[in-house]
């Protein structure tokens, strides 16, 4: 399997089941649609890695792929001041990932909890959503409650906001 061994140990020590799907490279969400058209009932997830204006805080907002969020109203729904993308150095330290394949899963190379997670409330309802294994070369499902498990394991902060209005919801 294509991904990271730690974890798919770490999805089976939690009893967290998961549908596997690779695929060819998939770096951004443009490419990926073409992979998960066979996928069904899934919805898969654009995750994005912010850093604060003095780049001492580092976000991870996670939202449907078909939606698209402007960084200035984004920043005024977070409160956290001015954001901007956070590099692929600031990625690699604190989710031991590479560009492209930005990844929840990736919170377990954090060990400190220093990312926080921002997810909007319309996920709450699905019931099973993908990411990639932090590698783009796979896209894994999960049930929604099952993610939930692994997001609280891992310990890092996060919280559920509106960044879209739900009837905009799709």
């Amino acid at each position: 399997m294509n991904g990271d061994p730690l974890l798919y140990q770490k999805l089976v020590e939690l009893g967290i089941p998961f549908e596997y799907h690779e695929h060819p490279p998939a770096p951004t969400i443009e490419i990926a649609v073409h992979y998960w058209k066979d996928i069904e009932e899934t919805t898969h997830c654009k995750n994005i890695f912010f850093r604060n204006h003095k780049g001492n805080r580092h976000y991870l907002v996670i939202f449907d792929h078909r939606r698209s969020l402007a960084i200035h109203d984004l920043e005024k729904r977070l409160k956290q001041g001015k954001l901007s993308f956070a590099s692929g150095e600031r990625m690699q330290r604190y989710l031991g990932l590479n560009p492209g394949s930005v990844s929840p899963f990736g919170l377990i190379h954090d060990p400190s909890r220093h990312v926080y997670l921002f997810l909007d409330e319309n996920l709450k309802n699905l019931p099973k959503i993908s990411f990639h294994p932090n590698e783009n070369t796979a896209s894994l499902v999960i049930r929604f409650s099952d993610f939930l498990r692994f997001l609280d394991h891992c310990g890092n902060g996060y919280e559920f906001i509106e960044l879209y209005p739900p009837e905009d919801a799709m």
